[in-house]
């Protein structure tokens, strides 16, 4: 079973304002999905505080990191260039997967990618957006978890 984490960023849910509705249902969907949800974290919106909270999260970890809001056009909305100041090696192709589930994936500017041993998928803070984002590359997870940890390709 392969171990994940949940971090939504996001102001309100810090502020104790907002119920974190999304990094639930993100834990919940993985869970389904056979994942060990090992943590679930909040962090601010900003560029400094997501990049410091996916430091923490991927730090000596092998598995998938999902984060969840901050990937609009808001002026917060600052994940994608955080994740950025901490992905190694970039993965469009999951990345634009998640942006075609739905017309509004396109205002999503989320991004997907490795750390270390772990993979980081940013999905929008909507709970439907979040799952739906999820789905649409959870079924290719796995196998690249797998060739993180030194697996054969099929």
């Amino acid at each position: 079973m392969p171990d994940a984490k949940v971090i939504t960023v996001s102001d309100g849910v810090v502020d104790g304002v907002r119920e974190d509705r999304s990094g639930a249902a993100l834990a919940a969907r993985l869970l389904e999905a056979g994942f060990d949800v090992v943590d679930r974290l909040v962090t601010p919106d900003g560029a400094g505080e997501v990049a410091a909270a996916l430091r923490s999260a991927t730090a000596g970890f092998a598995g998938l990191v999902v984060t969840t809001g901050g990937t609009g056009f808001g002026p917060r909305d600052l994940t994608p260039e955080g994740t950025a100041l901490v992905l190694e090696r970039p993965a469009p192709g999951l990345a634009e997967a998640m942006r075609l589930v739905n017309p509004l994936g396109r205002l999503s500017r989320g991004l997907a990618g490795t750390v270390g041993h772990a993979l980081v998928l940013n999905t929008p803070g909507s709970t439907s957006g979040s799952v739906e984002c999820l789905d649409a590359v959870l079924d290719v997870v796995p196998h690249a978890l797998d060739l993180m940890a030194g697996g054969r390709p099929h």
